[in-house]
């Protein structure tokens, strides 16, 4: 019919070539370290909070669900079923900003009671950052920007248009807590099979 979406084909590529690229701007120890304290949380039985606001939130969520595949003991924050948060647990805590209000509030919480803080943010001096026992730099934009922010997006060849707001910190924090997954199933000697036996077996 000769209808043409070039903007919804040169978003895709935009995004696909951004998480591609963001794989040299990872800093393994970073990640590393987060794997080994989940690791630890998962061997001794305690908790993982997870928690985001908006769309970092839904990435939040899904991230807990394949923990809970795993066998972790998760719970995103704002459920009913939240139980207190103890001074060996973990709160995985994503803002791409570091300043989502809601997101400090609630580590700060989880700070005073002795647990342990993982932010996942694009601003390693953010607030956030700065209360957290582990960061893991997450590159993408976020909805903080200022003059120089946007040559330096312009350069990297990051056009504000195809990837509005958080998008680019969303869809990178997303694929890479799923390539953490990957690597937690290879270090627990987990299979597939072994996820599906704690999926949902009622849905419709």
């Amino acid at each position: 019919m000769g209808v043409i979406i070039k903007v919804f084909k040169e978003s895709m590529l935009s995004i696909a070539s951004y998480i591609a690229g963001s794989t040299d701007m990872i800093k393994e120890y970073q990640v590393e370290e987060f794997i080994k304290v989940l690791l630890d949380i998962y061997a001794k039985g305690d908790k993982v909070v997870v928690v985001g606001a908006g769309r970092s939130g839904l990435v939040g969520r899904a991230f807990a669900m394949r923990l809970m595949h795993l066998g972790f003991n998760v719970y995103v924050l704002g459920d009913t079923v939240v139980p207190p948060l103890r001074s060996n647990d973990l709160m995985v805590a994503i803002s791409g900003s570091g300043r989502t209000k809601l997101v400090i509030s609630v580590a700060e919480a989880a700070k005073s009671v002795g647990s342990r803080i993982a932010a996942l943010t694009t601003y390693i001096n953010s607030p956030l950052a700065k209360i957290s026992d582990i960061i893991v730099e997450v590159p993408g934009r976020t909805k903080i920007s200022d003059q120089n922010d946007y040559y330096l997006r312009q350069l990297m060849g990051i056009y504000e248009s195809l990837a509005p707001l958080g998008t680019l910190f969303e869809v990178v924090a997303m694929v890479m807590l799923d390539a953490i997954i990957a690597e937690i199933m290879v270090r627990l000697g987990k299979t597939e099979e072994d996820l599906k036996r704690l999926h949902a077996n009622i849905e419709i």
